[in-house]
C-alpha cells in the first residue's frame, strides 16, 4: 500500500477526534487495500504472537469509534506506545467501519508495534447478525463485507507477553494442553462451533464452578479458578488477560488476580453504565489501568490500579503495598504500609467508592 495513501487514510480517520458520531467516508478502494495488505501481515506473523513489554492492552471496542480515539488520546498515538487489542472491533456500535479501518491502518504502518487478535465477532456468522454486515451494506456493499471476512479469517488468536502473560479474547479450553497447539491452528479459517479455536474466542471464567461446564451463551465452556491456577502453573505463566465480557469498572480480576478481564467500550451499547479500561504493562510486567468513563460523564482525571508480578512467586506469597492516588499530575502520592493502614484504605474506599469513581480517583495496588 502506498505510504502516502496510508498516511492520508490515518489522517482523515483522526480528523474527527472530538466529534463523536461524525463519519469518515473512505473510498472502497482504500478499504480494500487495508484489508488485503493487513491480511498478508497477519499471515506472515504467528498465530500465537510473542510480544515484548512495554505494551498497552485494550479489550472490546464494538464500533465505538469515539471511545477508541479517546483510548489513543490517553495512551498515546502509535508509535508513541505499543498496542495489543483483544478482538471484537465490530458490531453493536455505530462506527464499526471507522474502528476497524483505523486499526488495520495502524497495523500496516507499524506491524511490529501494533497487534490485533481475533474476537468472536470477527466471524461472518456473528457479524452478519449484529450490525457489521448491515453497516457495510448501507455504506458500501456486501462485497466489501466479504473482503473483511477474508481478512478476519487470518487474524491471530493469542499473544504471549514476555513469556509470562497469555492474552486471548475469550479464555481457556479443555482441549488446550500446550501452547504449540495455538501456533498450529490453521489460517485462514472460519470459527468452528466447537474445539480449541472456538473456546479461545468464546469461553468465560466463572466464580460458581470448578472445572468445566457448558456456557450459558450456548457456545463453548465456562471454567473455574482451579483451571486457571492449574494452567498457569503447568506453563510457568503469571497471568491470563482476556476480554469478551462487560465489567463495571472496565477491568475485573478473577482467580486471586491470576486472570483479568478488560473491556474497553464504556457505556456499552448505550445500555450499560460501565467504564472502559486499558491496561499498560511496563518492562517489569507491572500492570496499571487507565479508565474511560462514558463520554457524557468524562472525568477530569483517570485512575489506575497496578499489579506487579514477580516470576516464580505465587500471589499468596507476595507483599501488598497500597497507595491512595491523587490526580496523576500532582506530586503528593501517599504511601501506606501495615495492616491498619490497609484496613483504613479499604474502609475509606468502601464507603466513598461511588464518589471517588465519578471523579476519576482510585486505589492502586503494587504487589511486590
Amino acid at each position: 500500500m502506498d505510504p502516502a495513501v496510508l498516511d492520508g487514510v490515518i489522517r482523515r480517520l483522526l480528523e474527527v477526534r472530538g466529534k463523536p458520531g461524525k463519519q469518515v467516508q473512505l473510498s472502497e478502494s482504500e478499504i480494500r487495500q487495508l484489508c488485503v495488505v493487513s491480511k498478508g501481515i497477519f499471515l506472515r506473523q504467528p498465530n500465537l504472537l510473542e510480544i515484548e513489554a512495554p505494551i498497552k492492552i485494550c479489550g472490546d471496542i464494538h464500533g465505538q469509534y469515539s471511545d477508541l480515539l479517546r483510548l489513543f488520546e490517553y495512551g498515546g498515538l502509535p508509535p508513541r506506545s505499543n498496542y495489543l487489542f483483544l478482538g471484537d472491533y465490530v458490531d453493536r456500535g455505530k462506527q464499526s467501519l471507522e474502528t476497524i479501518c483505523l486499526l488495520l491502518a495502524y497495523k500496516i504502518k507499524y506491524p511490529e508495534n501494533f497487534f490485533l487478535l481475533r474476537g468472536n465477532h470477527e466471524c461472518a456468522s456473528v457479524n452478519r447478525v449484529y450490525g457489521f454486515y448491515d453497516e457495510c451494506k448501507r455504506r458500501f456493499n456486501v462485497r466489501l463485507w466479504k473482503i473483511f471476512t477474508d481478512c478476519f479469517n487470518c487474524l491471530p488468536v493469542a499473544a504471549l507477553i514476555d513469556e509470562k502473560i497469555l492474552c486471548m479474547h475469550g479464555g481457556l479450553s479443555p482441549d488446550l494442553h500446550n501452547l504449540n497447539q495455538i501456533r498450529s491452528l490453521p489460517r485462514p479459517t472460519d470459527v468452528p462451533e466447537s474445539g480449541l479455536l472456538c473456546d479461545l474466542l468464546w469461553s468465560d471464567p466463572s466464580n460458581d464452578i470448578k472445572g468445566w461446564e457448558a456456557n450459558d451463551r450456548g457456545v463453548s465452556y465456562v471454567f473455574g479458578a482451579d483451571r486457571v491456577t492449574e494452567f498457569l502453573q503447568k506453563h510457568d505463566l503469571e497471568l491470563i488477560c482476556r476480554a469478551h465480557q462487560v465489567v463495571e469498572d472496565g477491568y475485573e480480576f478473577f482467580a486471586n488476580r491470576r486472570l483479568i478481564t478488560i473491556f474497553s467500550a464504556p457505556n456499552y451499547c448505550g445500555e450499560f453504565d460501565n467504564a472502559g479500561a486499558m491496561m499498560s504493562v511496563d518492562e517489569t510486567l507491572m500492570c496499571s489501568f487507565q479508565i474511560l468513563k462514558p463520554a457524557d460523564k468524562k472525568p477530569k482525571f483517570s485512575f489506575g490500579s497496578t499489579t506487579t508480578v514477580k516470576s516464580g512467586a505465587p500471589p499468596s506469597r507476595m507483599k501488598v503495598r497500597s497507595y491512595l492516588v491523587i490526580p496523576k499530575y500532582m506530586d503528593f502520592i501517599f504511601g501506606f504500609d501495615g495492616v491498619l493502614m490497609r484496613l483504613f484504605i479499604y474502609l475509606f474506599f468502601k464507603y466513598h467508592h461511588n464518589w471517588y469513581r465519578t471523579r476519576g480517583y482510585g486505589l492502586l495496588w503494587n504487589i511486590k
